[in-house]
């Protein structure tokens, strides 16, 4: 165990900067073995600081310090300790001259400034500047940069930074330099730079003001021909924030590279956005229909971070939702815009609902606004994000798209150039439209999942229709009483003809409804009939909602409901009362509703084929297990591939039509028509194969082998895999691998399809994964497409039994832990929610966390996750 326990970080203590950098200039000499790094810090003391520090206390970690001068004068008495510089007595303004040494090859932390497949490059965020040189490295201290990068002209040509270029020149024994100015004051973890040899791809942009915007994308020679959608997604996204937000890009230049080894998906840079390779490089025979929608989205993401983060950023670290929230709602947005705005909310809300809530509900929750931290790289975390993105939306909801707007440009104008808070936030959409929203800002401070509890009654006789809805929280660490939330229920009501009822005098058919209480009443008059309830319509609220719809009225909601989202929620929430009846023994045989439900489906002309697709698809175990005490994986899993099969083998015949009516030909294109119509031939197909069909098989073969597009290949990849077929899987896998094995992304998907398979992705499998040639320990992405893949989507052996999916786990995370201790934390969440198995699950897990908790080496990112999991951390 270790010997020193690590201290956390407290909201509460937070205390403006003693000091103030204005400005930065860099000189960064590369060499092979190393980097030095000469700053000068142009510092002043903090007016606003009433603490009158007289020592100036910087950030750094692994840094070999070669020298240190104050105002021309070398500093004699300065100190060094673990994670510090201090250099007393300094005076109110002055320049601070540091030179440090750093081993960029050697680190594996992928966190400062590293190496990368021979090319340097940085990523800062949240604390990374610090192991790059000694500074302020906190988000309020905000400067303008100036940066010179020098090194071997041969092996490093490009030469990159934040901001404009405005000096480049040879120098001495085959070196070069290039040097980058920003304008713009940002703080430490917004810097970044890039060196290597690498292809430019270039294009432009035309402002609404009519300013040419220079685009650059940067890769190695082998991705040439898989920047073309990166592009093409940023000038969409660039119009889409002139159009929507009002937001114009402010630099000469945008630039994007592409780096394979990389902890997180991309980095939003000033003017130079660091991304993940798997989440920027496409090409139709490479990236599936699913990856060019994730590059679409993320490049619009990080683009978007130009005005809600960078402009404008957040305070301190508590108050990361300020700039992640806002930034996914923007994006979510922007991919409703792009595609079916129905799809697109299917899939975020399923992925909020099984891995955000899951979070809400352990031992790791924590407020969109955390309120402590250990290690702040564990709070890049789906509360922040998703969560964070879904309280924008209901304040969205609650002013309309009018009224939010004037509130962004009122954030945006009030406090560019600054850093600051959710508070802030919240004031400036208060200020523009008059609405008080202080009960609403609980949603920052409050943790864990509302749960909503709805009844209703009819009177006949008068015609009135009243739904009750009660609101309660569970408790979460730290928090064991919640204050009522401030909550927009959208919702309309349905006659038995299917017919939209009007709800007010205006005839609206759609409302929404403001709960503020911990109890509330509505009612509707001149009723005929007793209507059917069309309740959180497009998911208005991150919330649990409790509702006694008959399996009858579920299936009329799937057929009826207008709105889009909710058809899809009603067929999850029919297949999920049918599933578990099995599961708890209430029911032996498959209720036949849910097949004709399904059947109607797939024979009603000029349905959205893409929400036909996800409709096709039964909800996943995880979000199963998310409903069921002391979860047995086994049980669930068995009821699920009952209802499954069952469901398959009835719509065989529709099946196939739909395989003959629906898949497209022709050449790729990625558009909505094409994208719809191969997500659900694909569904079609899956089903077939599920149920060891034999034309399904035939059609699985023809595809891989005639396949155009990687979309189309892939799919029928995994239909083979999680099949019966045990001859075509193993000759699929080898031919695909065979064919594949020289690309990075692809072979990533190979590792996937195979750690992820419920037929084959045993523990035995993903370990000889492992010892694969293509594996690598140090490139995250390998890591998460075999062990995270397997812990995070393969529950079935995950959660094995005898116990070995857990050690196996808790072996990879031991080693992982001694060289990226971000990946080790990251991998460590699937044993967060031990708890909620059933008791042979839930000890195998926690006696994983204990063994991971009493090594003597633990880093602080694991340690924060195995303690606040065991309950001994607050």
């Amino acid at each position: 165990m270790r010997a020193e326990q690590p201290q956390a970080v407290h909201l509460a203590d937070y205390r403006v900067p003693a000091f103030l950098i204005d400005h930065v200039d860099l000189r960064i000499e590369l060499f092979e073995d190393c980097a030095l790094v000469h700053s000068r810090l142009n510092i002043r003391r903090n007016p606003a600081d009433e603490s009158q520090a007289r020592d100036l206390v910087l950030n750094g970690e692994e840094l070999g310090l070669e020298s240190l001068m104050l105002d021309g004068r070398p500093v004699e008495n300065h100190r060094v300790d673990e994670g510090f510089l201090t250099v007393p007595s300094v005076p109110e303004h002055f320049h601070l001259d540091v030179t440090t040494r750093i081993h960029p090859r050697d680190n594996t932390r992928l966190e400062g400034l590293y190496q990368s497949s021979g090319m340097f490059c940085t990523q800062c965020e949240a604390e990374g500047f610090r192991r790059i040189t000694y500074f302020l490295d906190r988000p309020d201290v905000m400067a303008c940069y100036r940066t010179r990068i020098e090194a071997d002209r041969e092996a490093y040509p490009v030469l990159l930074a934040n901001g404009n270029p405005v000096d480049w020149g040879e120098l001495e024994d085959g070196r070069h330099q290039v040097t980058w100015e920003d304008p713009y004051p940002k703080p430490s973890y917004l810097f970044a730079m890039v060196a290597g040899d690498l292809v430019e791809k270039r294009d432009e942009f035309v402002t609404g003001s009519g300013r040419t915007i220079d685009l650059r994308m940067y890769v190695e020679a082998r991705n040439e021909a898989k920047c073309e959608h990166a592009l093409a997604s940023l000038k969409k996204a660039m119009a889409w924030d002139e159009e929507v937000y009002g937001r114009e890009y402010d630099l000469d230049i945008f630039m994007v590279v592409a780096v394979d080894d990389f902890n997180m998906g991309a980095m939003e840079n000033k003017g130079l956005n660091i991304f993940n390779s798997s989440c920027v490089l496409a090409s139709p025979e490479t990236a599936t229909d699913a990856a060019y929608d994730r590059i679409e989205s993320i490049v619009a993401h990080e683009y978007f971070h130009n005005w809600s983060g960078n402009r404008v950023t957040c305070r301190d670290w508590f108050q990361l939702s300020l700039k992640e929230g806002f930034t996914v709602f923007r994006d979510n947005q922007f991919s409703a815009d792009m595609g079916s705005p129905t799809v697109q909310r299917i899939d975020h809300v399923n992925m909020l609902r099984t891995a955000q809530f899951a979070e809400d509900a352990g031992p790791m929750a924590h407020p969109v606004r955390p309120d402590s931290y250990i290690e702040i790289a564990n709070f890049y975390t789906l509360t922040v994000y998703e969560k964070g993105a879904e309280v924008v939306r209901m304040i969205h909801t609650l002013l309309g798209p009018d009224m939010f707007r004037e509130g962004s440009d009122l954030y945006f104008a009030r406090h560019d150039g600054q850093a600051v808070t959710t508070d802030d936030f919240v004031s400036a959409m208060e200020d523009a439209s008059s609405r008080d929203l202080t009960q609403f800002r609980r949603w920052y401070g409050q943790a864990g999942t509302p749960e909503l509890r709805v009844t209703d009654t009819f009177d006949a006789e008068s015609g009135t229709y009243t739904l009750t809805i009660r609101q309660s929280c569970p408790a979460t660490p730290g928090q064991s009483h919640k204050e009522p939330f401030h909550i927009p229920v959208r919702m309309g009501l349905i006659a038995s003809d299917g017919e939209a009822l009007p709800l007010d005098a205006e005839q609206n058919t759609e409302t929404v409804l403001e709960l503020t209480g911990d109890e509330h009443s509505f009612q509707f008059s001149g009723l005929a009939e007793r209507p059917v309830p069309s309740l959180l319509r497009g998911f208005s609220a991150p919330v649990k909602l409790d509702y006694p719809w008959t399996r009858d009225q579920l299936m009329f909601l799937m057929s009826r409901d207008p709105d889009g989202f909710n058809r899809w929620d009603a067929g999850q929430k029919l297949a999920v009362d049918v599933i578990l009846s099995i599961q708890q023994g209430r029911d032996t045989e498959v209720d036949p509703r849910p097949v004709e439900a399904y059947r109607t489906l797939l024979t009603t002309p000029g349905l959205d084929r893409a929400m036909v697709a996800r409709m096709l698809a039964l909800p996943s175990t995880a979000w199963l297990i998310e409903l069921t005490d002391e979860a047995d994986v086994a049980a669930i899993d068995g009821a699920r591939h009952q209802v499954e099969q069952t469901v398959a083998r009835a719509l065989r015949d529709e099946l196939v039509q739909v395989r003959a009516d629906h898949h497209p030909g022709g050449s790729y294109a990625f558009e909505p028509g094409q994208v719809a119509a191969r997500s659900l031939s694909n569904s079609a197909l899956t089903l077939l194969t599920r149920i060891g069909d034999e034309q399904g098989r035939e059609q699985a073969l023809a595809q891989f082998e005639q396949a155009t597009n990687m979309t189309d290949r892939l799919a029928a990849l995994k239909a083979l895999v999680d099949s019966p077929f045990s001859q075509e899987r193993e000759d699929a896998l080898a031919r695909f691998h065979a064919d594949w094995h020289h690309d990075p992304q692809v072979v990533e998907q190979w590792f996937a399809v195979q750690s992820g398979s419920p037929w084959i992705g045993n523990v035995n499998c993903v370990t000889e994964l492992l010892a694969h040639p293509a594996f690598d320990w140090k490139n995250p992405n390998k890591v998460r497409m075999v062990i995270g893949v397997f812990a995070g989507r393969n529950l079935t052996h995950f959660h094995s039994p005898d116990g070995s999916g857990h050690r196996f786990l808790g072996e990879q995370i031991r080693r992982l832990d001694a060289f990226n201790p971000q990946i080790s934390a990251q991998l460590a969440q699937p044993l967060t929610r031990w708890r909620q198995y059933a008791p042979h699950l839930r000890d195998s897990m926690a006696g994983i966390l204990r063994e991971l908790r009493d090594l003597p080496d633990l880093s602080r990112d694991l340690y924060e996750v195995v303690t606040k999991s065991l309950g001994e951390s607050g």
